[in-house]
């Protein structure tokens, strides 16, 4: 499906994607990677709406380079707007499959049924303009869906969207998925990845730092520190015997929210439990730092470079 050979992007001095190797065959991927880690110019480079610096790219068999044959096997939803204010999504949506080469009615068809798909039936013909942002994220998917293509690229397409929307989106991929369509979806967080395929790749600085599933990645953040934060009815006793039970590295108390370090982060979700119901101690809120993964990609880089 992919197959780039040491491929590198530069922007003047700058290093876009460095010396980059990959293999895909067909199939459903997560690329996850921290703001600002190659993702977008990678996935722009596989869509050809840049050419490498050196080295080559072969999607489908066929370069990505002004191939409009390859273009209407591809669906791409970027991560930035590319939309028109004073038109309606429907009319956005039937424009762009024009320019894929169907027929004005074949056009009219495809948006309304993707459209429908993603959930904006009653707001298609609205004008953009009033459009929320997880309406916009919708609209663009529609775009990239529509001409049915064998292939579809996700650029962090759950920006702006809220749980239920997140949910309904998270449903259609899977659905996309089930008929056997490829897939390769961008996001900086790993549950998004999560929620929609087991298979990895991890990609930071411009490389290639690993790839697997989710188990495997699971397993590289064992032992990296991990940042959880509580906020319950006596965070002082909590934070004591989280230290007390050397399950926490640091204990660190703000506004009444309790931050823990911990190195054994299922050690601690497996016994929290039994832990609040002995002490007596309500939690109303509690979530995992975005850092924790920005600590797995450092870890990586030091192992490529020979620090660890």
């Amino acid at each position: 499906m992919i197959e780039l050979t040491n491929v590198t992007k530069l922007y003047g001095k700058v290093i876009g994607v460095n010396d980059f190797t990959l293999n895909l065959g067909p199939g459903a991927y997560g690329l996850l990677g921290p703001n600002g880690s190659g993702k977008s110019t990678l996935l722009n480079l596989i869509t050809g709406q840049l050419r490498p610096t050196l080295g080559t790219v072969r999607v489908l068999n066929e370069s990505p380079c002004n191939n409009a044959a390859l273009y209407r096997r591809l669906g791409y939803c970027p991560g930035g707007e590319g939309l028109y204010a004073n038109v309606s999504g429907y009319d956005w949506v039937v424009y762009l499959q024009q320019l894929q080469g169907m027929t004005a009615f074949e056009a009219k068809q495809a948006a309304q049924n993707s459209l429908e798909l993603v959930g904006m039936s009653e707001a298609m013909h609205r004008p953009i303009s009033s459009y929320s942002r997880g309406m916009r994220q919708r609209t663009k998917l529609a775009q990239a869906i529509a001409h049915d293509p064998d292939f579809l690229i996700l650029d962090e397409p759950f920006n702006g969207l809220d749980p239920v929307g997140r949910h309904e989106l998270t449903n259609v991929l899977l659905d996309w998925i089930e008929l056997g369509k490829s897939l390769l979806f961008a996001s900086h967080l790993l549950h998004e990845i999560e929620s929609i395929t087991d298979s990895f790749l991890l990609i930071c600085g411009g490389r290639l730092l690993a790839s697997g599933t989710a188990q495997e990645v699971h397993a590289m953040m064992q032992g990296l520190p991990n940042s959880v934060s509580l906020r319950c009815s006596d965070p002082y006793r909590l934070g004591a015997y989280l230290m007390q039970q050397r399950v926490a590295d640091s204990a660190e108390i703000e506004n009444g929210l309790l931050t823990v370090e911990t190195q054994d982060p299922p050690r601690l979700f497996e016994n929290l439990p039994r832990w609040l119901s002995e002490l007596g101690i309500q939690v109303t809120e509690m979530h995992t730092a975005d850092e924790s993964l920005q600590a797995l990609f450092n870890a990586l880089m030091k192992m490529h470079r020979g620090e660890l």
